[in-house]
């Protein structure tokens, strides 16, 4: 084999590798997105469940909480509300 199809080979290898690693990061950034979203719909339900059941503790939502709840999912939620409580008590 000649060098010119050694470079055309290891350039269509390193092609694929670069497509698999931006597609596996895109993945990560579309769960993180996901989880943030559905984060926020739980905080917002809880929140005004609270309300109506006259109970004044409220998370609110901030670039904090975003990150929480987009790392950590619905555990993120309920962490957030136990430390609410936590300072209450």
């Amino acid at each position: 084999m000649s060098m010119t199809a050694y470079g055309i080979l290891a350039g269509s290898c390193a092609l694929v590798l670069g497509i698999s690693v931006l597609k596996q990061r895109a993945q990560i950034v579309l769960n993180f997105l996901v989880r943030m979203v559905l984060g926020v719909f739980g905080i917002v339900i809880v929140n005004h469940l609270l309300k109506t059941q006259g109970i004044s503790m409220a998370v609110g939502l901030n670039p904090l909480t975003l990150l929480t709840t987009g790392t950590l999912g619905f555990g993120g939620v309920a962490l957030l509300y136990a430390i609410l409580l936590l300072q209450i008590l």
